[in-house]
């Protein structure tokens, strides 16, 4: 397997494992943005980056890289608040965590070996 096709599905598992555990909380007002949103920006990630194995150019994967970025940064963010706001426990939420610096880790250090070239 090559680097895309270890990374497209890491980020697809990456996105099932973020579904799964924010769809246990139960329904509130608030918990509903945030699961959207992390689900969304989650989802992103794993649709985005499947856009940088096929681009066509190496300036529309450098685009589609950066967007992949932005959609794993966001969704770093939402662990943290339902972690700060005691919705879950951070015990449920750490391999979610670790995995997600990873792939901002993977994915950065890709971007900027892209925009190098």
């Amino acid at each position: 397997m090559d680097f895309n096709q270890i990374f497209r599905e890491r980020t697809k598992k990456f996105s099932i494992a973020i579904i799964r555990a924010f769809s246990i909380l139960p329904y509130s007002d608030d918990v509903s943005i945030i699961r959207k949103q992390v689900i969304r920006s989650s989802t992103s990630v794993a649709a985005n980056y499947r856009a940088v194995s096929r681009a066509r150019s190496e300036k529309e994967k450098f685009a589609k890289i950066c967007i992949v970025v932005e959609e794993i940064d966001e969704t770093q963010l939402w662990p943290e608040i339902i972690e700060e706001l005691e919705y879950l426990s951070p015990e449920k939420i750490l391999h979610l965590k670790t995995e997600c610096e990873e792939l901002v880790k993977v994915m950065t250090t890709y971007k900027f070996k892209l925009s190098q070239t």
